[in-house]
């Protein structure tokens, strides 16, 4: 089993857990999961208040703990995602600037228009 980035591990296209992490990043960016996240804080906090048995904090802190490490993944396969997109950018911008003060055009033009429309991809 080898450690590789996320966006190293498949082909050109995106894997399931890379469309999942999207629909997610974008899930937890919305009020509504805003919504959910107070819920559970005002669950943890009525529940300590109302001095309810051990059992049930520990199922609200659990709850808690739990969404907090799965939002901790996401964000990670996000923002490496994201590097390597910007990272992929810059290369053709080198490379483009390169060819334009030797007074060429070639493939490293276009490859500057695609990454410049990468952020669709990714």
């Amino acid at each position: 089993m080898t450690f590789k980035s996320p966006v190293q591990r498949g082909g050109p296209g995106r894997g399931r857990f890379d469309q999942f992490a999207q629909y997610a990043s974008n899930f937890t960016s919305s009020p509504l999961f805003f919504l959910v996240c107070l819920i559970f804080v005002g669950f943890f906090i009525a529940s300590s208040a109302a001095h309810l048995e051990i059992d049930v904090l520990l199922l609200a802190g659990g709850a808690m703990t739990a969404v907090t490490l799965l939002l901790l993944a996401l964000l990670k396969n996000a923002e490496m995602r994201a590097e390597h997109a910007i990272q992929r950018k810059l290369d053709a911008i080198a490379e483009a600037l390169v060819d334009v003060y030797k007074g060429e055009q070639s493939e490293a033009v276009d490859r500057l228009k695609d990454a410049v429309r990468m952020e669709e991809e990714t």
